[in-house]
């Protein structure tokens, strides 16, 4: 069993909630301009890294007609997308070895993958599976705005937990995360370096604000859920002494930012998040 990242980088839940939300029907319109695929036809897609797979169901509700595929060497997250995920083919495979015939695929998706892939590697393997004619899509968290609500900031409980914790090894730097990251420039750059054409490129702004009344009142607490799990799971994963009055502490806080947005005193604080889209296309010939 392969669990090193919900283990040791991101939990299940954190992962789940949080890219439940940014794959959220409201930011569709953004995703489908950038990504200009046929809504008719009946599209092999392959996602690569697929976590707990909120990308992979929000993309058998966007393109009903396709058959989707969704990869992910986790073994906690290909559990947990078996298990509350419908009409997706969950699989646990490697970016860098993936387990399907050259020429399978019309359409290639990762997000937030590339910068943990050796470049050729990742590159490679999806041309190789791609179709003649197909199209790969790299999604890529970039640099965005956050605004912590008074009521959300650290407590004295959190503050005296983390002061507790003993210093651990760096285990991003361990598992070789962001190791591969590349600028906005260079990311299209590579893409075109190993093999690909009609290199295009286009961002999707995710505006988390639960007080834009913009949002539903489902939505703006599913919001707030998100931020609460977020901090949660970094206090159970820290395996430390004393951890339950910090989460207590987590609790109440949230309780109180859900109980203020339900009385209607607003305070604005907002999570937006910048995704970079980059769009390339297996050519139909190969080049010599």
């Amino acid at each position: 069993m392969n669990s090193i990242w919900s283990d040791y980088v991101q939990g299940v839940m954190t992962l789940y909630l949080s890219r439940k939300l940014r794959f959220d029907d409201h930011f569709f319109t953004q995703y489908d301009r950038v990504f200009s695929l046929d809504h008719d036809s009946e599209l092999k897609i392959l996602e690569i890294g697929c976590g707990p797979g909120a990308l992979a169901e929000a993309l058998h509700r966007w393109y009903p007609r396709a058959q989707i595929t969704a990869i992910d060497r986790d073994s906690r997250f290909i559990a947990f997308a078996r298990e509350n995920v419908t009409g997706v083919n969950f699989m646990e495979a490697d970016a860098v070895h993936l387990p399907f015939e050259n020429d399978s695929f019309d359409v290639t998706i990762s997000y937030t993958v590339q910068e943990h892939v050796e470049p050729s590697a990742f590159w490679n393997e999806q041309k190789r599976v791609l179709k003649p004619g197909g199209v790969c899509l790299c999604l890529s968290a970039r640099r965005g705005i956050q605004c912590v609500a008074p009521c959300l900031e650290m407590t004295a409980g959190e503050k005296d937990f983390w002061d507790s914790v003993p210093p651990a090894d760096d285990e991003l730097e361990k598992y070789g995360v962001g190791r591969y990251r590349v600028s906005e420039a260079g990311l299209p750059i590579s893409m075109e370096q190993h093999g690909f054409a009609d290199v295009t490129t286009g961002y999707a702004l995710i505006d988390l604000t639960p007080d834009n009344p913009g949002y539903s009142s489902q939505m703006a607490e599913t919001m707030i859920e998100a931020m609460r799990q977020n901090d949660l799971e970094a206090i159970r994963s820290a395996h430390s002494p004393g951890a339950q009055k910090a989460v207590d502490s987590v609790n109440a806080k949230y309780d109180k930012r859900l109980r203020l947005y339900r009385e209607g005193i607003r305070q604005w604080d907002t999570n937006v998040s910048v995704t970079m889209i980059v769009r390339g296309r297996k050519e139909l010939i190969p080049s010599e």
